[in-house]
């Protein structure tokens, strides 16, 4: 893929974040077939369709019990590539040979879902998710994975 279709479609993956609702931190994701350079599906966190505005219906529940940011990953939002995979299967989309483009690194509940949907690539845009992730999980799979620069994430302490 050309490296200014990258380019764009990193564009686009940091645009669906800005859809979410999450107070905590917006993720973006976006599954591409790479032969084609063709958009599959599209997502970003958030609450259970049809649930609320955010995972607890109308509050946090990662701050209602107070869970430590990248720990717990089974409580809150429905992560931005778990949303991509499932509306695939619920649309009848193949995921097989498909690339992902994620605003962080996966978590490892993603990271798992990511291989096992069949995605050869994963391209994180960099300085996303700081906390446990799945991506040693991928790469010792056989899963690509590619980090490019992106926006840091503010809970990120930078030291000079």
């Amino acid at each position: 893929m050309k490296e200014k279709h990258v380019s764009i479609r990193i564009e686009q993956c940091l645009a669906l974040a800005k859809a979410s609702n999450c107070p905590r931190r917006k993720f973006g994701a976006l599954l591409l077939d790479p032969e084609r350079n063709v958009v599959l599906m599209d997502g970003y966190n958030g609450g259970p369709r049809g649930g609320g505005h955010l995972c607890g219906g109308e509050s946090c529940l990662r701050d209602d019990k107070n869970v430590e940011s990248g720990t717990r990953m089974e409580i809150g939002c429905h992560h931005a590539e778990m949303n991509v995979i499932c509306n695939c299967a619920a649309s009848g989309v193949s995921t097989r040979g498909a690339w992902i483009f994620v605003t962080g690194e996966p978590c490892m509940m993603c990271a798992k879902l990511i291989h096992h949907a069949g995605i050869t690539k994963v391209i994180v845009v960099g300085g996303g998710y700081a906390g446990a992730n799945g991506v040693q999980y991928l790469t010792s799979h056989g899963v690509d994975v590619q980090p490019v620069d992106g926006p840091q994430d503010p809970r990120v302490t930078v030291m000079t």
